[in-house]
Parts: structure tokens; C-alpha cells; sequence
């Protein structure tokens, strides 16, 4: 019998989750509590539609030649995908027979156990890359934005990086709150230090925006960000030269 998942939503054409035209598979859960999370919806566990890994990998292949046209594939994201281990192991067994790129979007939201440490050692050689979201270096800072400590993240990414993944490190740039050049000095060293296998690839920084503040709002929560602006090119850009420093 398939392993089941919870799934928050699919997106079918992404072009900014990883390479080429991606199919978005957004699994529910999160055990990071973001003051800027756009996914609000997705943080309680074990709800949203439970679906097969045979029944997602039978809609990713019906998009297959776009994959194939623009070196696309499949990325999950959330929520926080890791949080489902048995789930992707499986889902990413299916795709690689069927020859499909597979990614992860992943905060590093887990705690390196030896239950978890097990099952990513399935994962890993299933998977072609991660995405990994370095949100803050200060650990009172990270505490207060993201809700719970950094070092279990940091340690995720050292993991991951020493195992050999190919990683894209993404950083939400917010005005006041992540954009320190202390703390992005901070976030290029740590660059360097996951490089060391040379597999890190790129890095993004992503400039804030409020578009999750309706879904806040429906679901009966203050946002707690309310009236934060977003970013100027010129802000993006700044933070984008220091932290490419950590690929030099």
C-alpha cells in the first residue's frame, strides 16, 4: 500500500521553486512559526487532503514533457516538507524510476535524530537538490521572527551540505529584521562553510512582501508584521553582493 501524505496544495507550472517548470507539491505542517509566513494555512499538522506518493507522481507525469522541454521536475515545499520523511522517501522512489528532477524546499525545520538522521539517509540519494531557507544568523532575533532556535537549522544545513546535496540558499530580505550587514556578513560565512564540497549553486534573496496578510486575517489571526515595507532593488541588490561573498 502507497504511503500517504498531507497535502496543502499544488501548484502545476512554478518558475521560481528551482529549475525549468516545476510541479509544486505544498505539504501541510510546519514546526517553524514565521511572523512573515505567507502559508499560515499550512502550519497545523495532519490535516489537508491525504493523498498516495503513487497518486502524486501519476498528476506530475501528466506535465512531464514541460519538465522535460525546460529541465523541470518536481520540488515540494510547505509547510515544512521534512517533517513528512516516509512520505517523500516514497514519493521520490516513484520519481526517479520515472526519471523526474526532484527538489525540496526546506527551512531545516527538523530535529537531527536518530529516527530522522535513518530516513534521511534513504532520502538523500533521491533527492537532486534542496533549497534551503538561511533566515537569520542572530539566534534572539531568529527566536523572535521565526519562533523557535536557529542552531537545530544550522546544523541541518552543515548535515545536508557534508552529505553532498546540491543546494540553493534563499534568505527573505526584511527591512529592519533580516538585512543587517552584520548578520548577512554572518550568513556568507556560513555560505562558505556549507561550500566546502563546492555544491552550493546559487543564492537568492527574496524581498518581503505582505501578500500572506489576507490568509492571517481569515483565519482569525493579528498579522504580525502589519505595515512592514518591502524592500528597494537597491536593498536586494546589497544584500545580494554580501552574501555571494560566501561563494568566492
Amino acid at each position: 500500500m502507497s504511503t500517504t501524505g498531507y497535502v496543502h496544495s499544488i501548484e502545476t507550472f512554478g518558475n521560481v521553486d528551482g529549475p525549468g517548470i516545476r510541479f509544486i507539491l505544498f505539504l501541510q505542517g510546519c514546526s517553524l512559526k514565521c511572523k512573515y509566513c505567507h502559508n499560515r494555512d499550512s502550519w497545523k499538522m495532519n490535516t489537508g487532503k491525504i493523498m498516495t506518493a503513487q497518486e502524486v507522481v501519476t498528476e506530475v507525469l501528466k506535465y512531464r514533457e514541460f519538465f522535460d522541454a525546460s529541465g523541470g521536475g518536481i520540488t515540494v515545499s510547505g509547510g515544512e516538507p521534512l517533517l513528512q520523511l516516509p512520505f517523500l522517501i516514497e514519493l521520490f522512489t516513484l520519481c526517479k524510476k520515472e526519471g523526474i528532477h526532484t527538489n525540496i524546499d526546506t527551512s531545516g525545520g527538523i530535529r537531527l535524530n536518530n529516527r530522522n538522521v535513518g530516513l534521511l539517509e534513504q532520502l538523500i540519494p533521491l533527492t537532486d537538490m534542496m533549497m534551503l531557507d538561511v533566515k537569520l544568523m542572530n539566534p534572539i532575533g531568529h527566536l523572535d521572527l521565526i519562533g523557535v532556535p536557529n542552531e537545530p537549522i544550522l546544523e541541518f544545513g552543515r548535515y545536508i551540505a557534508k552529505a553532498g546535496v546540491k543546494l540553493w540558499i534563499r534568505r527573505v530580505l526584511i527591512p529592519r529584521l533580516t538585512d543587517s550587514e552584520d548578520d548577512l556578513i554572518a550568513t556568507a560565512n556560513y555560505i562558505k562553510e556549507l561550500n566546502t564540497l563546492g555544491t552550493v549553486e546559487r543564492i537568492e534573496v527574496l524581498p518581503y512582501h505582505p501578500m500572506g496578510e489576507s490568509k492571517w486575517v481569515e483565519l482569525g489571526f493579528e498579522y504580525p508584521l502589519k505595515g512592514q515595507r518591502i524592500p528597494t532593488k537597491d536593498e536586494v541588490k546589497i544584500a545580494e553582493d554580501i552574501l555571494k561573498a560566501g561563494l568566492a
